[in-house]
This record gives structure tokens, sequence and C-alpha cells, in this order.
């Protein structure tokens, strides 16, 4: 892996790299659409794991990606949750589809969600749910936006108000995940759960929910959405800390209002960089 901050991208390496991944999130959302608009129960799906499935549109939609990009940057890493990846200093980070077990059912709350990544810290992140035609896109220092307008995390404050989504994970205990729910639900929250971790994290920074959090994620499921909550005001963990990029972490993005008191009862800290 090249030393950090060794061979930085300029201003229009790094534009070029926003333009590819833009095109990127229509053309693998076309590709995602035509798998579910040819849904039925006799299409293959594979398990992964419990509660976690694996269509055939998932592996053509991450072929897609991969080979875009590696025709368009072939210095850079590529890491993708159904074909994996190496490391490198410069490297892009990918979910085909998440929500796949949305996706399946036919239940239009999915997305595709890209991220770059540049010595340990996203640089791009987009994420497209082509079922309801929105496409979220942040570049750091640049905000973020929703269909090209810019978007901005809840004002709220009050947790009688506040909605929280709290992911699922098959690592975490049932017994850890529950106490920790029924924590956030002591405050007063809306406590949710639908199914895409990097659209519950776009719909943070949109000011559709107040909060995200997981007990553990993959990067691929949340790095774009990261990235879209700081560029939109939001606060977030160091995701990346240890092995967070190969093995995963927890998760926490949230509005500035609730973040602090939702760090102290979940117990994931928040990055005060």
């Amino acid at each position: 892996m090249a030393h950090p901050g060794a061979d930085r991208l300029s201003d229009a390496e790094m534009d070029r790299r926003a333009d590819v991944c833009r095109k990127l999130l229509t053309s693998a959302g076309e590709l995602a659409m035509e798998g579910y608009s040819r849904l039925d129960a006799t299409q293959p799906v594979a398990m992964k794991g419990p509660q976690d499935f694996l269509t055939e549109t998932d592996g053509k939609v991450e072929e897609h990606i991969r080979a875009t990009l590696a025709e368009a940057f072939p210095q850079d890493g590529f890491l993708g949750e159904e074909t994996g990846g190496t490391g490198s200093a410069r490297m892009w980070v990918v979910d085909p589809i998440d929500g796949t077990a949305n996706f399946m059912r036919g239940i239009p709350h999915f997305c595709i969600s890209i991220a770059f990544v540049q010595d340990g810290r996203s640089e791009i992140g987009g994420i497209a749910n082509p079922a309801v035609g929105e496409t979220y896109f942040a570049r750091r220092g640049s905000g973020a936006t929703r269909n090209g307008a810019a978007i901005h995390v809840s004002p709220t404050q009050a947790f009688d108000r506040a909605f929280v989504e709290f992911g699922w994970s098959p690592r975490i205990p049932n017994r850890v995940y529950l106490d920790k729910v029924a924590l956030v639900w002591s405050l007063g929250a809306n406590v949710r759960r639908s199914g895409s971790g990097a659209l519950g994290l776009a719909y943070v920074a949109d000011g559709r929910s107040d909060a995200y959090a997981e007990l553990h994620i993959n990067s691929w499921d949340c790095l774009a959405g990261l990235l879209l909550v700081e560029e939109a005001g939001g606060r977030v963990n160091r995701f990346l800390d240890g092995e967070g990029m190969t093995k995963g972490n927890p998760v926490l993005a949230a509005a500035p209002g609730v973040a602090a008191t939702l760090s102290q009862v979940i117990g994931v800290p928040l990055d005060d960089g």
C-alpha cells in the first residue's frame, strides 16, 4: 500500500472520478432495474448467511461497476461485497445491491452504493435507488445532494420527535441488539428498520431520519452514506479505525441535535476531528 499522503490525486483527477461515479450510478441502476422488473418466484437466490441473500443481479451489477472502474482507473483498488478485492491507498468500495432482501421481494427500497477512498478517507460517495429515481452524491468539501439539489440533516433536538433507524446484524447477539434498541426507545425516539443501511444513512443526510446506527456493518454498506451525512452537516463515528475497511465496525451517523446522546447510549464514539 502506498504511503499515506503520497501521490495524492489532483483536482482534475478527482473530478474525473466523480464524473465516472455519477455515470456508474445511472448505468448500474438501469442494470438493477432490468433484474427487478423480471422478479418472480423462480429467480435463483443464494444464501450467504442468516438473512443474507444474493441474487443474480447483485453479481451482474458488481461486475459492471468493477469492469468500468478497471478500464477507467486501472491503478485504483477495488473492494466489492460480492467479489472482494485488495487493499490500496486509493480504492473503490462498492455494494452492488444494498437491501437485497427488499429487492428480491419487490420492495422498492434498495440501492447501489459506491465510495472512493484515498489514504483512509472517503472522498467521493454516491447512492442511487433506481426504483424511485433518487440519486445521492457527495464529494468531500462540496456538500451533499439528492438529484442535484443540496440536502441537509434535520434540526431535530428532542427525542420525542426523533426518527432513529437501527440496523440489525447477525454478527451481534440478539440480546445486545434488543438492549440497545430499548435504550433508544427509552429516550422517546421512534426506532425503525427498513433493510438498507446505505439508504438509511442517505436518509439521515436528507433529513428524512435523524440518525442511523448499527452495531456491525461492512464498509461497502456505509462509506458512501457516511460521507453524505458529513457533507450534509451531520456527525459520524470513525468507521475506518482498526480493520473497519475489511472486517467492518459499528456505525453511527446523526443530526447534531441528537448525536451526542445517542453516542453515549449506544456506546459508539463520534469523530471529534
